[in-house]
Formats: C-alpha cells, structure tokens, sequence
C-alpha cells in the first residue's frame, strides 16, 4: 500500500526500513530466528529461481555480455578505491581490507553463508580471538548494507536527475547496488516511477554478476 501510495519510494524499500524498524524494537529474535533465517536465505533464493522463470534466455546472453565488461571493472575499482582511502584516512588496514572484500566480494555473492564463511576465515588471520573476528565482520557487513539501504533509497531520484533511459538505470543498479533484494528494490521504485520493466534488465546484470 505504501509503496503504491509513494511509487518514488517503492514498496521493497519500505519493506527494508520496517526490517529495520523491527530490528531496532524487539531485542530477543530468538524464538522467531529460525524463521528468520528460513526467509532470508531460503525464501529469498527461491525469489530469485522465480524472478529467472520470467526472463528470456537471449536477452540474458544479450544484457549479460554489455553489463560484463561493467562489472569487471567495478570490482577492480571497489578494491583499488578501498585501498586508497585506507592510505588516505589512516584507517587501520585489517578494516578496510575487510570492507573492500566485502564490497568486491559481495558484487559476486550474496551476503550469506558463503560470503560470511569466507570473511570468517580471512578475518582469523589476523584475529585470533574469534570475538574480534566476528566484531570487524558485523562493521564490514554494517557498512555495505547502509550502503544498500542509501542506493536502494536514492538511486531512483539519482538516475532521473542524471537523464537516465530505463535500460541505462537497469545497467546502473544491477551493477552499482550490492545484494539483489536492493537491486530489485531501486528497480521496482523506478518502475512505479516510469511505468517501466526496468526491474528485469536489473535482476538480469545481477544474474550475470552472480
């Protein structure tokens, strides 16, 4: 209804914020997290098998081959950028090392199992303590989805602002916005925004990035 009501926002971003207006309200998840865990990781893997049910398999090739070239380079660009601003704002390096895989990474990936699995293990190399460990990977993860929540909030204004045709913004946020609830939550607001199906050239480039 929100979303309806407020198309330039877009219903899954309202849906995110109530995510984390939830989060912030009800401190003991315990008895509702496996539940929880079963939505955000099986219900929304099989989100995406479905959303794929509905796209044409030349378009894919199609899409897929222009947005490559794309993400390649801003894989290399994340972590160039991330090595940079260390330097740059003396940040301690085992941090930012962190955040630039977490960025590069999560451009492949998922932040699920596999991506926290692997931060796990590269984090233990330089923490020992496992607590530690885990305190730099929730600051990692912390930044990249206040990242999401910002893109999935302004990109539609950002993409309209810059002139951007529905094949251009699909390019922009399937490659520019990290896990794929917020890629489809940027495209969906600027479909309610355009009249548009530019929600399917984003879940395409995303498709191509996994």
């Amino acid at each position: 209804l929100l979303g309806q009501r407020f198309p330039i926002v877009g219903g899954p971003v309202f849906g995110i914020l109530a995510g984390m207006i939830v989060t912030l309200l009800w401190h003991d998840k315990s008895a509702a997290q496996p539940g929880i865990s079963f939505v955000s990781k099986k219900v929304l893997q099989y989100a995406v098998i479905l959303l794929g049910f509905g796209l044409n398999l030349s378009e894919i090739a199609k899409v897929g081959a222009q947005s490559l070239p794309i993400i390649v380079s801003t894989i290399g660009t994340s972590l160039i950028v991330s090595f940079v601003l260390c330097k740059a704002m003396k940040v301690p390096s085992n941090i930012s090392t962190l955040v630039g895989v977490v960025f590069g990474r999560c451009r492949l990936l998922e932040t699920g199992e596999e991506t926290l699995a692997l931060l796990k293990r590269f984090a233990m190399k330089y923490y020992p303590n496992e607590q530690l460990a885990d305190e730099e990977i929730a600051q990692a993860i912390s930044v990249i989805f206040l990242f999401n929540v910002i893109a999935a909030l302004t990109f539609p204004t950002l993409g309209g602002m810059l002139g951007m045709t529905d094949h251009g913004f699909g390019l922009f946020a399937g490659t520019a916005v990290n896990d794929t609830s917020s890629v489809t939550a940027a495209a969906s607001a600027w479909d309610g925004i355009h009249g548009s199906n530019t929600l399917e050239i984003a879940t395409i480039v995303k498709l191509t990035r996994t």
